[in-house]
């Protein structure tokens, strides 16, 4: 059995002066999996994806990469970095370079690496996010959804074995939602894990088939989304609902213990029910 590339054990944590913002979580993430993280604002999601990352320590708990116990060194933080990216929410908040190039190169330079490889990391990033014409264009002057493809990009220059994506799909128009799902499908076909924080539940049944459910702090669902979307004190308790397409074929065919989530599943759903 492969070891996970990244392990939270009974983590906790409180801010300074505030409340306890997770409690006692435990959760693993594998090589390739897609994950989507889901509940109420202030239920904890932001601080996962921050523990995740190294950029909160835990009050209490251990975090594990690579099955090595993380330290607060330097070389423990660096590494966690590299392999357990963030894509926020806020594109313009992550990009700070003038050129789209510069902002690219930016992560394999801080790590020391000579110069060929740094280029080589940069340019297949481009590449990859059909960003490889845009190396001289100023960031601020790219759309949201190519802003949000750079950022991807800085994070698919570290080489990394997870990316945590914060509401990828917010202030995205149709177009771009689909696109970005197709960069998000040649990510998981690459073996890299994809851990997705969103509100977007239809957007969720599309992308993931494991959802880890937040509420007050607390991991209160880790499981299939047939099986969270099934528990209807779940959903009230999360502040969650369920996918457009469960509820359409659960008004058809009331009684039934799940339903499908996808347009793939909902067409083949009605040639079982006649």
């Amino acid at each position: 059995m492969t070891e996970p590339i990244l392990q939270l054990e009974h983590i906790s944590y409180t801010y300074p002066d505030g409340p306890l913002a997770v409690e006692d979580l435990s959760v693993s993430i594998e090589k390739g999996e897609r994950v989507t993280v889901l509940g109420r604002n202030g239920a904890g999601k932001s601080t996962f994806f921050l523990l995740c990352n190294g950029i909160l320590e835990p009050s209490e708990g251990t975090i594990r990469c690579g099955g090595k116990p993380l330290t607060r060194k330097k070389k423990d933080l660096t590494e966690l970095r590299r392999r357990v990216g963030i894509v926020f929410q806020e594109a313009e908040n992550q990009i700070l370079a003038v050129t789209v190039e510069g902002e690219v190169s930016f992560g394999p330079m801080n790590l020391g690496l000579p110069m060929e490889e740094v280029e080589r990391r940069t340019v297949e990033a481009l590449d990859r996010m059909g960003l490889g014409e845009y190396g001289d264009r100023s960031p601020q002057y790219l759309s949201g959804g190519e802003k949000k493809r750079v950022t991807i990009a800085d994070i698919l220059a570290m080489e990394p074995d997870v990316i945590l994506l914060d509401e990828p799909t917010a202030s995205l128009d149709p177009e771009n939602v689909a696109r970005l799902e197709e960069t998000l499908d040649q990510l998981t076909r690459a073996g890299i894990a994809l851990v997705v924080s969103t509100h977007d539940v239809d957007f969720a049944a599309r992308f993931a088939r494991r959802g880890l459910v937040f509420s007050r702090g607390k991991l209160v669902a880790d499981g299939s989304l047939e099986s969270i979307f099934s528990r209807q004190e779940l959903l009230e308790e999360a502040g969650l609902r369920k996918p457009w397409l469960w509820q359409a074929a659960e008004t058809l065919r009331p009684g039934e213990a799940s339903y499908p989530m996808t347009m793939e599943q909902f067409s083949h759903w009605r040639e079982t029910v006649g």
